[in-house]
């Protein structure tokens, strides 16, 4: 699984927890994801409304997307200190994803495009799996919402025992992209069709065909 295991969760997590008979979230490959490749490429939070509200922040990251639940979501206030679960690599399919997930599988529940765009490291520091295993990752959002630079700290790294499921706090950095008292659930529409949590459950057509981020060439 790599040096740090949960820095290097492969698909075969996503896999085994959910049968893809029932729900309508992309397959993933069997195997490992791909080698490291250069840092930045497209980033995706995803509305998530399961067992409790939250959103998902996914990073393109050597050919998978490494991710983390946001319970609260995440904010353009630099006082605003979120946790950041992380949580089990993503395919790359898993980017535009937005429906329902049947109730009785993992993360039953319906699923919004929230935002999107693409992100970048800060220059000085590794690349994106070695930082996420030193614990600090800092980089820059440039999506529809989310602008600006972010760093996520892991708070639990000097734990006797590893979690399965690593804590991270998501903070803003004090820059010109900073808002105070942002909240996430003041934007509750699709950035990819316009539609609500709400309307996504209720089988609601697009009210409109949002463009996403092009994929980084090799």
């Amino acid at each position: 699984m790599g040096r740090d295991e949960p820095a290097a969760m492969s698909l075969r997590t996503y896999r085994a927890k959910r049968d893809f008979r029932v729900t309508p979230e992309p397959d993933a490959a069997r195997g490992t994801p791909p080698g490291r490749t250069p840092d930045g490429g497209r980033f995706v939070v995803h509305r998530h409304r399961a067992r409790r509200l939250h959103y998902d922040l996914r990073l393109e990251m050597d050919g998978v997307l490494a991710s983390w639940a946001v319970p609260r979501g995440p904010s353009l206030d630099p006082t605003a200190r979120r946790l950041a679960v992380q949580v089990e690599d993503h395919p790359l399919g898993y980017f535009a994803f937005e429906g329902v997930i049947p109730a009785g599988q993992y993360g039953g529940g319906d699923v919004i495009v929230w935002d999107w765009g693409h992100w970048t490291p800060e220059p000085g520091q590794p690349d994106g799996r070695a930082a996420i295993e030193m614990g600090e990752l800092k980089f820059r959002l440039d999506g529809d919402k989310l602008d600006g630079g972010f760093v996520l700290i892991r708070t639990d790294r000097w734990a006797k025992a590893r979690p399965t499921r690593p804590k991270w706090l998501l903070i803003h950095r004090r820059d010109a992209a900073a808002v105070s008292a942002w909240d996430a659930e003041s934007f509750p529409e699709s950035v990819k069709t316009g539609r609500t949590n709400d309307e996504v459950a209720a089988g609601a057509k697009a009210s409109r065909r949002g463009r996403p981020p092009k994929a980084r060439r090799a």
